[in-house]
């Protein structure tokens, strides 16, 4: 699903196999290395993305895929901790064939190409607690 190496200082440089999905792999890594609070950035490219908006007056999400070969651009993240788990909030600006661009929450994308990222664990965990009034999970300190 992916190769990594370690560097002093508790951060890891990923490489993630072609056609896996990004949550999923980074998921898997974060539960082998234990990671429950860190710093993820990236690039690569994928074939499809799904991103999630998050409409503040319903407090429900809209999900949109799309299923096109486009450049990752930013990939931008923080990994907490939810329920004993790593729980990830990842954004993604991607570029389409005309060179425009798309972007916002990723909920999943499915690489096509190449995905490089660069993950930073941070000493002490940070948790998350779901939050009534935004309908959001908010770190809990």
């Amino acid at each position: 699903m992916y190769t990594c190496q370690e560097i002093p200082g508790g951060k890891f440089v990923l490489s993630l196999q072609n056609h896996v999905e990004i949550s999923e792999a980074l998921t898997a890594f974060c539960l082998e290395k234990h990671i429950l609070a860190g710093s993820i950035s990236g690039l690569g490219a994928i074939s499809e993305a799904t991103f999630r908006f998050l409409d503040p007056a319903t407090k429900k999400y809209v999900d949109k895929t799309f299923a096109e070969q486009m450049e990752i651009t930013n990939l931008t993240g923080n990994i907490s901790e939810k329920d004993g788990a790593p729980y990830l909030h990842l954004h993604i600006t991607a570029s389409r064939r005309d060179y425009s661009c798309i972007g916002g929450h990723l909920l999943s994308a499915r690489i096509n190409g190449a995905c490089e990222l660069l993950v930073e664990r941070f000493p002490v965990p940070v948790g998350r607690r779901f939050d009534e009034e935004t309908g959001l999970n908010l770190y809990q300190f």
